[in-house]
């Protein structure tokens, strides 16, 4: 039910956790939900992790785990670790298991790294293959169990294809592996106590409200009471216009109120570096680089450069990070890398951006030809970043000029609510565009902090 006070408010009392928490989280990323936690100064263990993509389980063993370098591998050959990952299903792409062949590719030393990762972040790898039991939910009178579930939007987002999360087959499906997870802990008398979902808000959109109900009414056949609502970051204290659905589902008679907005102090120009390097600008020195670079190198460096950027309204709000990726073949590339260039210098020629604003800067040739807009009044803050963070830009003073770029890995992460500290943690063993996809696939943390607040004090 959404966040307005129903009759349930008046016959059930709010939830409090006592106890020591254990914390599982499903397709945990980089742990958004952990660092709520750590951030609020909670006491808690990180009891379970569940999330096959190698990048985000080498960003949770980094953030979380960073003091364990025991390398549990040891007493094993390499053969043996190469079956264990491809038995577990490891993803390199976020979409799919990793094949033996491409298992085999990896070098002794990878092999070695991921398998650690994996056992020293308690990690159940792929959904799919995890039981009621590996859960492992014992003790429930002297510890709250929280379950977290971020299942992949990709199948519900605006920008994903509309397949919904009816189909098991697609990865917003997923859903479906929770709820059998949840059926085999009820027989076993294990469920945890509090459920929280966060997902795009599409997933109670027209097309997928059906099988949010249904999801609902299924919790609720186990023993949840449910309480949802859509919560943007900028009613928590971060300058970004991330819209997001929560839901939070409690074991028994109880009830749940969603926390209420606080004012936002912090505007975009608040969370940016203030030095930068070059590579985040375009510029006919990086394009030239580029060039030269291109004719002699077997794998042009493509990610060092500037490929998109998404642009700050009136207020100053960023807009939501998302994940997308993707790469394309060189000449496209320099194309395209080109027609930003000319876009950018358009923008700031013809005096239609002023410091701090937000940039669309995606679809170049169209913006140019006059179809889309591509400067956003954000009121200071942020537009919705997504994985394809290195498309976000804004414009900047440069020693009196002004001059666009893209957000750098840090001020995506700043954005997410991440403090400095554990970007540099994070920051070691990736590159800029894993950084991009890390923070777009993810939650804001103050979010999350908001919420964990009213379950515990």
């Amino acid at each position: 039910m959404q966040g307005q006070t129903t009759i349930f408010d008046l016959l059930y009392p709010k939830y409090k956790i006592t106890k020591p928490i254990r914390l599982i989280e499903f397709f945990g990323g980089y742990g958004s939900q952990a660092l709520a936690l750590k951030y609020l100064g909670v006491e808690f263990e990180h009891w379970k992790l569940c999330e096959w993509a190698v990048k985000s389980i080498q960003a949770y063993k980094d953030i979380h785990f960073i003091d364990d370098n025991f390398d549990y591998s040891q007493p094993f050959n390499i053969d043996t670790l190469k079956r264990f990952l491809y038995n577990k299903g490891i993803s390199s792409n976020y979409n799919e298991p990793m094949t033996r062949q491409q298992i085999n590719r990896l070098n002794e030393k990878q092999i070695r790294t991921i398998y650690n990762n994996i056992v020293s972040t308690n990690n159940l790898v792929n959904i799919q293959q995890v039981k009621g039991k590996d859960l492992e939910i014992v003790r429930k009178d002297i510890y709250d169990y929280v379950l977290t579930y971020s299942f992949p939007c990709q199948d519900l987002s605006l920008a994903g294809k509309g397949k919904g999360m009816s189909d098991t087959s697609t990865r917003s499906g997923m859903l479906w592996e929770v709820e059998r997870i949840l059926s085999e802990c009820k027989e076993l008398n294990s469920l945890p106590q509090i459920l929280l979902m966060e997902n795009v808000p599409q997933v109670h959109g027209e097309g997928n409200v059906e099988d949010f109900n249904k999801w609902q009414l299924r919790l609720e056949e186990l023993g949840y009471k449910n309480y949802w609502e859509d919560l943007i970051a900028t009613d928590y204290g971060i300058p970004q216009t991330r819209n997001r659905c929560f839901m939070v589902s409690i074991l028994g008679d109880y009830s749940y109120s969603f926390p209420k907005p606080i004012k936002l102090e912090l505007k975009l120009k608040d969370m940016l570096e203030d030095n930068v390097d070059e590579k985040y600008f375009i510029s006919d020195k990086m394009l030239n680089c580029f060039l030269s670079e291109s004719k002699d190198s077997k794998f042009p460096r493509k990610e060092r450069f500037l490929q998109t950027f998404n642009a700050t309204n009136e207020k100053g709000i960023a807009a939501t990070i998302t994940t997308c990726a993707g790469t394309r073949a060189t000449d496209n590339f320099i194309k395209e890398e080109t027609l930003k260039k000319e876009l950018c210098n358009k923008l700031i020629q013809d005096n239609l951006v002023k410091e701090y604003d937000v940039i669309k800067h995606a679809y170049s040739k169209q913006i140019l030809d006059g179809n889309k807009k591509c400067v956003e009044r954000t009121d200071g803050n942020m537009i919705t970043l997504t994985t394809r963070g290195d498309c976000v830009g804004t414009c900047v003073n440069d020693s009196g000029n002004l001059r666009i770029r893209k957000l750098t890995p840090r001020e995506c992460f700043r954005l997410m609510g991440v403090k400095d500290e554990d970007f540099d943690k994070v920051k070691k063993n990736q590159s800029d565009m894993s950084l991009f996809h890390l923070a777009g696939d993810s939650i804001v943390v103050n979010v999350l902090m908001a919420i964990f607040k009213e379950l515990l004090w």
